[in-house]
Parts: C-alpha cells; sequence; structure tokens
C-alpha cells in the first residue's frame, strides 16, 4: 500500500541578521507537524531554506565591506547561524534552499518569463512608497500613520522602471478562494486580506528593480533584477525540481499540503503567491496558515529594533527539548503570545519536572525498587482492560464505567490513556498544538493521580497479598507512560525517547498504531533507570545566568568603533567630538615596508590634493582589494608619524570578534557617495 504523502513548508529567512525566537517557533512547530505526520505514516517533505537576496542585503553587505554573497554565506552557514541553529533545534528537514542555489536562479527565470509570455506582466515605472526592511511596496492608502502597515517602520519615495504582475486581473478569483474555501487558516486572517487589500482595489504588483543589482537578473532585459517576493515565493515549487534538473519530486508532492508562516507575510502567501500560481497554470497549494506572533513587552520581536531572544541561550540553558516544549505547550499557535522568561522556567517546573518527569521518575524506581526492575509474569493487561481501551476507541467512552474500587482507578486511567490517541489527532490535525499537549497533560496528571490512589509503598508492605496488584499497578504507569511518549515524539524526540528506553519499550511498541493499542508493553518488562529528564530549576538563579549570557553575546555580537586599530596611540573624547567624517576615495593603497601591520593609503578627499592615511589592517585586507573602494576617514586631525611616514588622518573600521578570533571590517562606502563629502 503506498504511504500517504505530506508536503510542509516554514516561509525562507530573511539573512540579514542572526535569527531569533520567533523564527525558532515557526520552525519547531513546522518541524513538529511533520515528526507527526512521519509517525502517522506519512511520507513527509519538509523545506526550510533562507530568502537571500533584495536591496536590505546589499546595503547590509556594504556596511560590512563584504560581498553580498560573503554576507549571507556568514548568517547561514557560518558559526551559531541559521544551519547551527536548526541542527541545535533538532529540526528534521527534508530539504534546505537557498535562493541564491544556482538551480533556483535558473528557475525562476524561467518563470518570470513564463509569466511574461503569458501577457501577466508587462514594463511600466513605478512611483510609490517602498519599506526597505520588509522590501514592499505600498500605496499612500495603504500606509499607517504614514509607515509600512506591516512593520511601522518608515518608507521612503521610490521611482523607477520596473515590471509589473496583473496581480488586478486575478483578484476576483482570490476573494472566492480566501471566502469560499479554507485555504487560508486561522479564519480570522481571511476578512484582513480581504477587507484591506481585495476589496479597496487589488493593485498590480512591481515584480523588478533597477536601482540595486543584488537579485536574480531578468535575463530578457539587462539592469532589471526580480523582485524579492517572486523570487523567494517560488521556492515552494523550485525546491521540488520546477523548471528545473536538480530535483525530480513536484509531482510528487505537490501541491503542498500546508505554508506554515507569521501572519506579516499572509498577504504575499495568501493573495500573491496563489495568483501566481494561477498566471502558471499550476495547482494551488492547499492550506497558508499563519500564526501569530510572540511578543516581547507587549511588541513584537524584530531584529531591527534589538528586542529580540536568543534562542541560542535559552537551548543551552534549559536543554533543547524543554525549549522545544514551551514554544508549543505555551502559545495557540493561530494567535499571538508573549514570551518571559519567567513563564518559559515554570512551564518546564511544572509540565516537564513536576508531573512527566517525576511521574517517569517514580515509576522506574518503584519498579526498581519492588521487583528488581523486571515485572513478574502476570502484570500484564488483563483481557478485560484490553476489551475496554478497544470499545474505548471504537465507541469513543469518555468516562470509565462503575465498579469496584481498585478497578474504578483502572478503569478511569486506561480509559483516558486508550482515549489519547484519537483526541491527540484530532487537535494535531487542526495544527492546534498547544491542545494536543494539553490532552497528554491530562493523561500524565491522571497517572500521577493513579499513584496516590493505589499507595505502592502500602501495598509493598505485605508482597504476598498485595504483590500481584502492585505489580499490576506498576504496568499500567508503565504502559501510561509509553502512549504518553510516544504522541510526546513530535515535540520533544530526544526526551521521548529516553521514556521509552527507561520504561523498556521495543521498537514495536514505540509505533503510531501501538498508542491506540493497550496493553502492548510486555507483561514481563525490564526498566532501566536513567538520569532525570527534567531537573527542576530555581528561578532567580536561572534568571540571573539568562541576564549574564545575554550581556555576553551582546557584547560578543556587537561592532565597537575603532580609530586605527592594532595602533597603541589613543584620541582623547573631545578631540574625538570635534571630528570631521568625510568620504574618502583610495587612488592607491601599498604594504609600508618592515612592518606587518600598516597600509598606506594614497586618498582623494575632494580638497584637489591627495591625503595619505596609514592604518594597521594588513592582517585582514590585501592592497590591491581597496582600490577604488569609498571609505570613511576623520581628516582633522594633526599629522603623526609611523614607521618614518606621515599619516594624515584615521580610517574608520569596525572590530568584532568571529569563531573567537578578532576580525576587522572597514567602513566602505557606496561608490556613488563623492569624496569629501561630510558623514555626520
Amino acid at each position: 500500500m503506498e504511504k500517504k504523502r505530506f508536503y510542509i513548508t516554514t516561509p525562507i529567512y530573511y539573512p540579514s541578521d542572526k535569527l531569533h525566537i520567533g523564527h525558532t517557533y515557526c520552525t519547531v512547530a513546522t518541524d513538529a507537524m511533520a515528526r507527526y505526520k512521519r509517525l502517522t505514516g506519512c511520507e513527509v517533505m519538509f523545506l526550510t531554506g533562507t530568502d537571500e537576496h533584495g536591496q536590505k542585503i546589499e546595503d547590509k553587505a556594504r556596511e560590512a565591506g563584504v560581498t553580498p554573497q560573503q554576507f549571507v554565506d556568514n548568517i547561514v552557514q557560518g558559526d551559531r547561524g541559521i544551519l547551527d541553529l536548526w541542527r541545535l533545534m533538532n529540526i528534521s528537514n527534508d530539504r534546505f534552499i537557498r535562493t541564491t542555489d544556482d538551480y533556483h536562479v535558473s528557475a525562476i527565470q524561467k518563470i518570470f518569463k513564463k509569466m511574461y509570455d503569458n501577457g501577466d506582466i508587462y514594463k511600466g515605472k513605478y512611483v510609490g512608497k517602498y519599506c526597505k526592511p520588509c522590501e514592499s511596496f505600498w500605496t499612500d492608502s495603504q500606509l499607517v500613520d504614514g509607515k509600512c502597515p506591516d512593520c511601522g517602520r518608515e518608507v521612503q519615495d521610490a521611482e523607477e522602471e520596473a515590471y509589473f504582475f496583473k496581480l488586478s486581473k486575478y483578484a476576483e478569483k482570490i476573494q472566492h478562494l480566501l471566502e469560499d474555501t479554507d485555504f487560508l487558516e486561522p479564519r480570522s486572517r481571511v476578512n484582513e486580506m480581504v477587507n484591506n487589500f481585495i476589496k479597496p482595489g487589488l493593485e498590480d504588483l512591481c515584480v523588478s528593480r533597477t536601482s540595486f543589482t543584488w537579485g536574480i537578473p531578468v535575463d530578457f532585459d539587462p539592469g532589471h533584477v526580480v523582485y524579492v517576493w517572486v523570487d523567494a515565493l517560488s521556492n515552494y515549487i523550485t525546491a521540488l525540481g520546477f523548471l528545473n534538473d536538480r530535483y525530480d519530486d513536484y509531482e510528487k508532492f505537490w501541491p503542498a499540503d500546508v505554508h506554515f508562516v507569521g501572519k506579516e507575510i499572509v498577504r504575499f502567501h495568501s493573495i500573491i503567491w496563489p495568483a501566481m500560481l494561477m498566471s502558471l497554470g499550476e495547482p494551488l497549494p492547499k492550506k497558508v496558515f499563519g500564526h501569530g506572533w510572540l511578543l516581547l513587552d507587549g511588541g513584537k520581536m524584530s531584529k531591527s529594533k534589538g528586542n529580540v531572544v536568543d534562542p541560542y541561550i535559552l537551548a543551552e540553558l534549559f536543554g533543547v527539548d524543554a525549549l522545544r516544549f514551551f514554544l508549543l505547550r505555551t502559545f495557540p499557535f493561530g494567535s499571538d503570545g508573549n514570551f518571559s522568561n519567567e513563564a518559559l522556567i515554570q512551564t518546564i517546573n511544572v509540565d516537564l519536572a513536576n508531573d512527566l518527569g517525576n511521574l517517569l521518575s517514580r515509576t522506574v524506581s518503584m519498579v526498581g525498587k519492588y521487583f528488581g526492575g523486571q515485572l513478574p509474569e502476570g502484570s500484564g493487561a488483563s483481557e478485560s482492560d484490553r476489551h475496554l481501551a478497544e470499545e474505548c476507541v471504537k465507541e469513543h467512552f469518555i468516562a470509565a464505567p462503575v465498579g469496584p474500587e481498585d478497578n474504578a482507578y483502572d478503569m478511569s486511567l486506561i480509559v483516558q490513556a486508550a482515549n489519547l490517541r484519537n483526541l491527540y489527532e484530532d487537535q494535531m490535525e487542526r495544527f492546534a498544538f498547544q491542545n494536543a499537549l494539553t490532552e497528554i497533560f491530562k493523561v500524565i496528571g491522571r497517572a500521577n493521580k493513579y499513584i496516590d490512589e493505589n499507595a505502592p509503598w502500602v501495598l509493598a508492605k505485605d508482597m504476598e497479598a498485595n504483590g500481584s496488584r502492585l505489580a499490576h499497578v506498576m504496568y499500567n504507569l508503565l504502559e501510561t507512560l509509553r502512549i504518553c511518549a510516544i504522541l510526546l515524539t513530535p515535540f520533544i524526540p530526544t526526551s521521548a525517547a529516553e521514556v521509552l528506553r527507561q520504561i523498556g519499550a521495543c521498537e514495536a511498541c514505540s509505533t503510531w498504531e501501538s498508542a491506540a493499542a493497550w496493553g502492548s508493553l510486555s507483561g514481563t518488562v525490564t526498566v532501566q533507570r536513567g538520569d532525570n529528564l527534567f531537573p527542576r530549576i530555581d528561578t532567580d538563579k536561572a534568571l540571573e545566568q539568562l541576564e549574564a549570557a545575554a550581556e555576553a553575546a551582546k557584547k560578543a555580537a556587537l561592532p565597537s568603533l575603532e580609530i586605527e586599530p592594532q595602533l597603541e596611540e589613543k584620541v582623547d573624547f573631545d578631540t574625538f567630538c570635534k571630528s570631521d567624517f568625510r568620504a574618502v576615495k583610495v587612488k592607491d593603497c601599498q604594504s609600508v615596508k618592515k612592518s606587518d601591520k600598516l597600509l598606506k593609503f594614497t586618498l582623494d578627499d575632494g580638497t584637489g590634493t591627495d591625503r595619505q592615511i596609514l592604518s594597521g589592517i594588513a592582517k585582514w585586507y590585501k592592497p590591491e582589494e581597496l582600490i577604488g573602494k569609498t571609505l570613511m576617514a576623520i581628516v582633522n586631525l594633526p599629522p603623526r608619524k609611523m614607521m618614518g611616514q606621515e599619516s594624515q588622518g584615521m580610517l574608520i573600521s569596525a572590530v568584532h570578534t568571529e569563531k573567537g578570533e578578532e576580525c576587522l571590517n572597514l567602513l566602505i562606502l557606496d561608490d556613488k557617495i563623492p569624496a569629501g563629502a561630510k558623514m555626520c
């Protein structure tokens, strides 16, 4: 029998800086869904990646003194970059796409040309507003208080030759898609899209730019690069092999079952993306799900605002599974959630340490103490227990029938555990991760109560009379842990596997099918005690550690302003405040003899007379790399002698730490800035 297929994606993230906990939230949720579908027997394709083109990347690379490709490579592949983060967070993606990948670039050119040949792309002139951080064009009527409606930041006037996509042509079809199907969820997003973008009049979309070069060239019109959203959105099909020969999975997995995206980019995925696919004549994805934001102090986390939370710090201090669990246990996936370190610690202590960890520790310890680690013959599920469980699954019982006290306790636990997979599945299919976990922890809570009801320590006082009853109680607890651990696997995969190991669950009784079959665990199971899965956290101490770690990371990440790096000479503060910062163009650059630090620059400072500046940057730059560049210098400092030569000013650079080593970047300016321009 052929497996069902399931294709799920995250948005591809913009590598203008390191990712934060909000990106981690979306990716962990997608990973949990992918793992759940694999658990149920589906063949899964889970795609994530990075959106690497655009003006913002080009500008940031220029500021850093590197090429755009070098800039994004560092963010994606560098130490503690995006790939490192996903490895740390145990993300099980099947494919990772970068929009700078050759196969994607060539496919985008074909997609653009196909839409052009279809008559859906035409040449014109763009006049309007542009938000560089969001890479979004807006009309005046769409602005909120004159600012970008998505991020609330300033927009700039934009006017340039551009190609446009006939988005307006598809307005009626898109409105029908949104209003009359379940294509977009949660449903609250639908009214926002229709009322804010379609009913006011869906305008044609600018799909090329000529004011920057870091993008995929329009191969039939030099000077134009493909607008970032056409480039980015198409990744969902190019990663499967659409119009390229890198992969051959398009027919197998498209259309996508669901795109998980943050609510700020729902517009692109629910309006622009389906319109593009309509133009191409390709099937639409089955669903777009726009999840909420993680809020910090009431506001959305943002790299540009600096109010972000570093997932590395949290994962390293509390553990990867604990962080994954917190993100999906605490916040309803379709709504905004308020993030706090206190809430994280409380969730770990209450759910993972007190409830799950305590249940596992007590149960395994008691089996070891009372039975030497292995249950005796006859401890397993009785025929009446199995029958009750089967009837629960079949008839959807939600309460146990009344019986003798011991049986009542057993039946109450068995009914809840037997019902769990169905209740869990219902919530997971709705992407209601929080509710699915709530169902699991109801059963875990019931099992902890079952211990108190049966008081094993009392039963153990008379093993001859109560030994078989005690063994059966232990079996019921282990069996409950088995079912819960299977269903926890998508959320805390490493810890769930450890639970199954400690309770002696074999591979055959750790499957999706066995999670609905009470009594799958061997009646003579042997337990293997391990370390405490989730030690209780001292809140005050942990908060102090978080603060110290965040401060250390901030100091390591923020570049410091350096004046003539590697030189001992210092500039006093009053002199610095009077500094005259000017743009200077490098006419010539040479190494200084007998110095392994200094480079000698001949500079055009706009005065008509060459200026000579010596700078201690030979460790990081070759002279020939800098000729023709525009740099920033302080030009009103007194001349000074270095290695017998006069230096008439100082060049500005930034020092930072990378992989434990000090690195330096000159402040390289836009070549269009004239020599002598005052910079501050």
